[in-house]
C-alpha cells in the first residue's frame, strides 16, 4: 500500500492513509470517521446474509493503522457503532481490552445510540456534539456544529456524509471512489468502513480533494 501523504492545515501535519484515516503528527492522534462497527451483525439479525468477515476486516485494518502510526490517542468523529449492541460489539470489547493503554475519544454521531455505561465500560471518552483541541474542532456533521463561525480560526474535522468523487478513465469511463474533502474551514473524512454507501461531493474553487483508488491516494483537486 502507498505511504501516507502529507496535508498541512494551520501549520500542523496530517498524514492521509489509503486505509481511510489520517494521522495528526503534532498530537500523535489517529483520526477516523464512520466505522459503523456492528452493522454487518445488524443486517444478519434482520435476515440479510452479510458475512462477519466484513466487520473483522475493518477491525483488522484499524489495528494495522494503529500499529503503523503508533498514536497516543484515537479520535473518532462519529458513528463508531451502527446501532444497538450485538455480538460483534462483544468482539470490539475484547479488542479494546487488548489495547487498553490507547486513549479513545468519540464525538457522537447519529448512529451512536448505545447506553452511556457501555462506553464507560469500554473506556471510551464521549463528547456529545463537538470537541475542540487548539485550533481544531472535531464533530460528526460539520453542518450541525456550532463551529467554525465566520470570525473563528477553528478548522473542523467531520464525517457523516461518506464523501466520494468520480474519476474519469480511458474511453469516457468513470468510477466512483471515496475521498478526503478539504474545504476552507472544514474537512470531511471518508467512511472508514467499506460496508457503507457514499455521497458525491461537488467541490468548490480552492477546495482540495484526495481520492482513494486501488489502495492509493490521488490528489484530484
Amino acid at each position: 500500500m502507498q505511504k501516507p501523504l502529507l496535508h498541512k492545515i494551520h501549520n500542523n501535519s496530517f498524514w492521509l492513509s489509503a486505509d481511510r484515516c489520517m494521522f495528526w503528527e503534532e498530537e500523535k492522534a489517529l483520526i477516523v470517521a464512520d466505522l459503523h462497527f456492528g452493522k454487518t451483525g445488524h443486517f444478519r439479525k434482520s435476515g440479510i446474509a452479510v458475512p462477519q468477515a466484513v466487520y473483522k476486516e475493518d477491525l483488522q485494518r484499524l489495528v494495522n493503522q494503529l500499529q503503523y502510526f503508533q498514536p497516543r490517542k484515537l479520535i473518532i468523529v462519529g458513528d463508531l457503532f451502527h446501532s444497538d449492541a450485538n455480538k460483534e460489539l462483544d468482539l470490539f470489547r475484547k479488542w479494546r481490552n487488548d489495547l487498553s493503554t490507547l486513549k479513545i475519544h468519540l464525538v457522537k454521531g447519529n448512529h451512536d445510540i448505545l447506553q452511556d455505561d457501555w462506553y464507560q465500560k469500554a473506556d471510551i471518552e464521549v463528547h456529545q456534539q463537538e470537541w475542540i483541541i487548539y485550533d481544531f474542532c472535531f464533530c460528526h456533521d460539520h453542518t450541525d456544529s456550532r463551529f467554525p463561525t465566520p470570525d473563528s480560526r477553528l478548522y473542523s474535522f467531520s464525517g457523516h456524509i461518506h464523501p466520494a468523487i468520480y474519476l474519469n478513465g480511458m474511453g469516457k469511463q468513470s468510477l466512483r471512489f471515496p475521498c478526503f474533502y478539504f474545504a476552507k474551514s472544514y474537512a470531511v473524512l471518508p467512511a472508514f468502513s467499506r460496508f457503507t454507501g457514499t455521497h458525491l461531493i461537488d467541490p468548490g474553487k480552492d477546495e482540495v480533494v484526495f481520492a482513494i483508488a486501488n489502495e492509493k491516494i490521488i490528489r484530484v483537486l
